[in-house]
């Protein structure tokens, strides 16, 4: 019983680890995507920039979980936290191309834009998520 725990752990801490780095990965290139520094923005409570990104992060964690929970191999893993990554770059792209000066009105503190790319980032999210039972 004792040695099925420790497997179970070490399968455990395995994902949480790649978890956490394909998150430190998502942060580091969606912020250089969006052109705006929105940690700094964040920094100087601009909850505009708060609301995009944690939106966009919930909306790369949702598939992130669903491939942690429908693979088997860490190489299965790291492939889908990428393609959950590059889904969330599109979107912000296409949301971009919708709104014009999108990264300045965030940074400008316009929640309408913000809650638009946080919007279109979830829902990508779920989707992405969804597709993702193999």
């Amino acid at each position: 019983m004792d040695g099925i725990l420790l497997v179970n752990f070490i399968d455990f801490l395995v994902d949480f680890v790649i978890s956490v780095i394909l998150v430190a990965l998502y942060l580091a290139v969606y912020t250089f995507a969006t052109t705006h520094n929105e940690f700094e923005l964040i920094r100087r409570n601009v909850i505009s920039a708060a609301l995009s990104l944690g939106l966009s992060l919930i909306g790369f964690a949702l598939p992130l979980s669903s491939a942690i929970v429908n693979t088997t191999t860490v190489l299965a893993l790291v492939l889908w936290g990428i393609i959950a990554l590059v889904v969330q770059i599109i979107v912000y792209w296409l949301v971009r191309i919708l709104v014009p000066n999108l990264t300045g009105r965030i940074a400008q503190g316009e929640i309408a834009a913000a809650c638009l790319l946080g919007a279109a980032s979830l829902s990508a999210g779920i989707i992405n998520a969804a597709c993702m039972t193999f």
